[in-house]
């Protein structure tokens, strides 16, 4: 059987003893205990959490410790660290406090809490009656776990957009991957943050066209265009055609250039299946707008097309 295992503190207590011990035994002569204190602080100790790790500490420290159990009737309990006075209670808010809170959150929710909190201090100075606010950890803790997160909502938002939010907290929200490499590819464009200069002396803001299969995240074609149109998609689908073959099916979202005629047909007469995400939906995207974080890179040796042609 194994030998239970002792309790953090009295872990660190006994640790901590062990580097004093010697001078509690042993006591330097008069005058000698400076000395005896930097020798020890020379020395390098085995941690006594991990054992792979060495660790050294100050002459203070080992002052300090040295001061602290001199004296002391239980050593270990004395250099053992000093639990939080909270430790182990759970903090709740006024009722009234609480409610207080839910209306605000539902008039402003795409405040972060740092406001909420400030806001929620000025309401409950105004009106004695609410009580005091706790710390900032217990709100934080608070709108956790009732789920009054930020939301990143406009502030005046159109109607579809009133009712992709409504879809979003009435129904459950998946991830889902298909099981096989080419099942499903995700296509999407992306304005670039570089500038380029083209032969003319012009200056352009380009966008990105990436198509990254679902299964192996494998970008299979990226490529800069001087415009978003069905033409340029084409020109990208089709080079990522001859370098990976076609997929069962292209997930793209409802932008002008993937619901084109020409490319919607395309695609049919391929025999790929053409899905789209729920109009203001960016959730359904996360394979594509993932990948956005780490294109900075990518983005200046990438080649640029002005003619989609080629």
């Amino acid at each position: 059987m194994s030998e239970p295992q002792l309790p953090m503190w009295q872990r660190w207590a006994q640790f901590r003893f062990s580097v004093i011990g010697e001078l509690l035994s042993c006591p330097p002569s008069r005058g000698q205990l400076q000395q005896a204190i930097s020798q020890l602080a020379q020395k390098r100790y085995r941690h006594p959490i991990d054992p792979n790790r060495w660790i050294s500490f100050g002459p203070s420290t080992i002052e300090r410790w040295y001061y602290k159990a001199k004296d002391a009737s239980d050593p270990i309990a004395v250099l053992g660290r000093k639990i939080r006075s909270g430790t182990g209670v759970r903090w709740a808010m006024p009722d009234a406090l609480l409610q207080e809170l839910k209306a605000q959150y539902e008039t402003y929710p795409r405040w972060n809490v740092q406001l909420h909190y400030d806001n929620l201090k000025v309401t409950a100075k105004e009106q004695p009656r609410l009580g005091e606010v706790p710390s900032y950890k217990t709100v934080l803790r608070c709108m956790r776990e009732n789920g009054w997160l930020k939301t990143n909502e406009p502030a005046q938002p159109t109607d579809g957009q009133l009712i992709a939010a409504k879809r979003r907290q009435n129904r459950e929200v998946r991830g889902f991957e298909v099981s096989h490499v080419h099942g499903l590819w995700h296509l999407d464009f992306h304005q670039a943050k570089i500038r380029i200069l083209d032969n003319k002396g012009t200056w352009h803001r380009p966008v990105a066209l990436a198509i990254i299969d679902d299964h192996s995240r494998l970008c299979c074609h990226l490529q800069l265009y001087l415009a978003e149109t069905a033409e340029c998609l084409i020109h990208g689908l089709s080079q990522a055609f001859m370098k990976r073959g076609l997929p069962r099916a292209l997930m793209t979202d409802n932008g002008a250039a993937m619901l084109a005629e020409e490319t919607r047909r395309g695609l049919e007469r391929l025999g790929i299946g053409h899905q789209t995400t729920l109009a203001y939906s960016p959730y359904h995207y996360v394979a594509s707008k993932f990948m956005w974080r780490f294109i900075g890179r990518t983005l200046p040796s990438a080649d640029i097309k002005q003619n989609c042609t080629t």
